[in-house]
């Protein structure tokens, strides 16, 4: 066999004698993380489809854990699932149709491409482009009815394609990974200033108006204006140079689509896409984890069809059970009997392919540094609620009650719990996240990853004071090689 596999829901699929490459159900896949230790593969997901939390996202989203190089990225799924987050393909695309294909396509038409090759000439020009753009194995075209520009583009299913087409995309495929594997462009950051998105609306944002209200005064004072963004400002991003985003972050809300878009006008921005997806994906997280030996309490991922027997033997009594995506304590339940274990399941499953189980750690706080391009910036320790086992209780008429905190300069804080948060943040990228662990007589033990963590100046800027703000600006100049200017420069920059 290859270096190749291919990733089906269905072993009808695609049969292992129409390739020569192995052929993989998504689910033997999920469910066998060392099953390619010591290789890189080169991953094709065929899935039947790429919906945010179905097993075909799971299967491209854990492959990045894994280090496997695959196709269509998480990314590139959720791009492609709302014209809004692909529209800055569509002005390329258009006219690249109008010049080389035109003459052949008509209103309100739709065709296919496969792995970046099609069957007529006309359109061999364009299929390269658009899987340059979006690296997925069949993508549809659909046209507006009264022109001949772009009105749609969607993954297609390959077990859709019949007869004909089914045999040209297994051409597409052979032709296709006889090929050496290529990354997708790149983008170029511009120049700098700086907006600040917040929802005035949130219960609990993840930075108090008092807060923002002196970073924009740190920043004032080191020549950099900063100006806030609400949900509806979608288009005054490219007005700004730089993106911080200051709401909480989640794939399926409108603080993604702000990402996406500051990183499509080549700006900046934190919380950035990937670092989304990432850290807001708990069965990700776990296998990131793994895959680099960092310490997590004993874990493990469970699909709707998997036997829960046995399970709190492994893990222990109680333990705790997450769903894959949720921010501050929400969708995280603590379970003692077998009965419990399973009503709790079955609630999670109808929302999620995968569900984790994990050990349950009692200690009287939880840890969380903050970790900035690489480096240490504040140790936190945050109380239990009272009377509670998580720092945050939510009740059931709403309110929210929160335990107390305490916070540590870098340098009194245990340096094994700071080394473990840095290897762990790295595993993420550059940016800025909150490690979150818990320290017992076993040793240190990383929790979550966080990729918009709390960052208030009476908490975790009570050690550093001002010097968090200047850290994150410092931070935005650095990604901006170095330049400071006024509002507009990003324009400018642009358009030169």
């Amino acid at each position: 066999m290859s270096d190749w596999l291919i990733l089906v829901e269905n072993t009808a699929d695609l049969a292992q004698h129409e390739t020569p490459h192995k052929v993989l159900r998504i689910r033997d896949y999920l469910a066998n993380p060392r099953l390619f230790t010591g290789r890189r593969p080169n991953i094709i997901n065929l899935a039947r489809s790429y919906a945010y939390q179905s097993e075909g996202y799971y299967a491209s989203l854990l492959a990045e854990a894994r280090g496997h190089r695959i196709i269509p990225s998480a990314q590139t799924m959720v791009e492609l699932s709302r014209k809004t987050l692909y529209a800055q393909a569509l002005p390329e695309l258009n006219a690249a149709l109008a010049r080389d294909a035109g003459a052949m396509l008509e209103p309100g038409g739709r065709f296919r491409i496969a792995l970046g090759q099609s069957d007529q000439p006309a359109l061999k020009k364009f299929a390269r482009l658009a899987f340059d753009w979006f690296r997925v194995p069949v993508l549809e075209i659909k046209l507006e009815p009264d022109s001949l520009r772009i009105s749609r583009i969607r993954p297609l299913a390959p077990n859709a394609l019949k007869g004909e087409e089914r045999l040209a995309f297994i051409t597409s495929l052979d032709h296709h990974t006889k090929r050496a594997w290529a990354e997708a462009r790149a983008k170029t950051p511009a120049r700098w200033s700086l907006a600040v998105l917040t929802d005035p609306t949130e219960a609990l944002p993840p930075s108090s108006p008092a807060s923002l209200k002196r970073l924009a005064q740190v920043a004032a004072r080191m020549g950099v204006e900063v100006a806030p963004l609400g949900p509806g400002d979608l288009a005054s991003v490219a007005e700004y140079d730089a993106l911080f985003i200051r709401a909480t972050t989640a794939i399926d809300n409108y603080t993604y689509r702000f990402a996406r878009r500051a990183e499509q006008e080549g700006m900046p921005v934190i919380d950035d896409t990937a670092s989304m997806i990432r850290c807001t994906n708990k069965v990700f997280l776990k296998e990131l984890l793994e895959q680099a030996g960092v310490p997590m309490p004993r874990s493990e991922v469970l699909d709707e069809s998997q036997d829960l027997d046995g399970l709190m033997d492994r893990l222990g009594t109680p333990l705790v059970l997450k769903a894959p995506d949720g921010s501050f304590s929400r969708s995280v339940h603590k379970v003692s009997t077998e009965a419990e274990l399973r009503e709790r399941a079955r609630g999670l499953f109808k929302d999620t392919a995968l569900i984790i189980a994990q050990e349950y750690m009692p200690t009287a706080y939880d840890g969380r540094v903050g970790v900035r391009d690489g480096e240490p910036l504040f140790a936190c320790q945050y109380k239990m609620a009272r009377g509670h086992w998580q720092i945050i209780k939510h009740g059931v008429d709403g309110k929210v009650k929160e335990g107390g905190s305490a916070t540590l300069a870098i340098g009194d804080a245990p340096q094994d719990v700071i080394d473990i948060a840095v290897q762990a943040a790295k595993l993420i990228g550059n940016g800025l996240y909150g490690i979150d662990l818990k320290q017992n007589d076993r040793g240190v033990f990383v929790i979550e990853i966080n990729d918009n963590p709390n960052l208030d100046q009476e908490v975790e800027g009570a050690v550093l004071k001002d010097g968090l703000w200047e850290a994150l600006i410092r931070s935005f100049e650095k990604r901006l090689g170095g330049r400071i200017g006024g509002t507009g420069t990003h324009q400018a920059a642009r358009t030169v």
